[in-house]
């Protein structure tokens, strides 16, 4: 029996791992600071076809990553999977992120991240597996990312060189880039306009996503499926980051005019050198 160590595994795309994870077979050691929801974890995937435990912890505690993993040799054996899930939203941008919450997201999104991999190393299986959730704000330059953009492009990062380092030793490293799907985290954002036109109207999808979507992307790269896919960034967002995509009622609103810049190089602003 295979097990994996997910964290932010209480909720949205975690749990929705979890879930996946257990149906195929896969024990779990679910990791989250909320020792309530981790109890419904379990709860809800009792009796399924592979063992849950869990660990309620800040993932940021300099003794997370070691506990997480020693409960996964200690309860079940070995250690074959690792997914860094957990993460937190609502970034601002640059000008209007102070030292604190810079610290906060890097934290949370990379330094742990960065320590779990560290310590599952230590015992990881071979084949064995790191799936690290990344974002599409990583991919493209979303607006009021700020320090979530720069922890997430820091992922991507590591993630590579995990795979490089250690792709030789039958450990694969990816990520997955989710876009703006349905969870706890996202969904009291959609009652903003702005963000809710900035990720929708430009989606070319018939539905919004949802957590099992990306769940799905992430059992899969820990799977044999993917034997040979290693380094690399899966996006998994309905085609925003890859299309210039609107909606006919985005195509259809009014727009300000755009006034030609002829400041600088004699010709507007956008005009090719052709």
């Amino acid at each position: 029996m295979h097990v994996a160590v997910i964290t932010g595994a209480s909720s949205g795309i975690g749990l929705a791992t979890a879930k996946m994870f257990v149906e195929a077979g896969i024990a779990v050691v679910g990791v989250a600071r909320d020792a309530g929801k981790l109890a419904a974890m379990e709860r809800a995937l009792a009796g399924g076809p592979a063992p849950v435990a869990t660990l309620a912890v800040d993932v940021r505690d300099d003794d997370a990553p070691r506990r997480a993993v020693d409960l996964a040799v200690e309860r079940f054996g070995r250690l074959d999977h690792l997914v860094n899930n957990a993460g937190i939203g609502s970034p601002k941008p640059v000008h209007e992120t102070d030292d604190e919450t810079l610290d906060y997201f890097l934290d949370v999104m990379l330094r742990s991240p960065f320590r779990f991999c560290r310590e599952a190393l230590r015992v990881l299986a071979t084949p064995g597996t790191i799936v690290n959730v990344s974002s599409t704000y990583a991919l493209l330059g979303g607006l009021r990312g700020g320090a979530y953009s720069a922890a997430k492009g820091g992922i991507n990062a590591l993630t590579t060189h995990l795979a490089c380092q250690y792709g030789s030793t039958g450990i694969r490293t990816n990520a997955v880039a989710p876009g703006v799907v349905a969870t706890p985290m996202t969904m009291g954002r959609m009652d903003d306009e702005r963000f809710r036109r900035m990720n929708v109207d430009m989606t070319p999808s018939t539905r919004m996503g949802l957590a099992e979507d990306v769940a799905q992307a992430i059992f899969f790269l820990s799977s044999p499926a993917s034997a040979w896919i290693n380094g690399q960034v899966l996006a998994v967002d309905g085609g925003w980051s890859t299309t210039k995509f609107l909606t006919e009622e985005a195509l259809s609103a009014e727009r300000r005019p755009v006034t030609p810049d002829w400041s600088h190089s004699g010709r507007p602003r956008g005009e090719g050198a052709g």
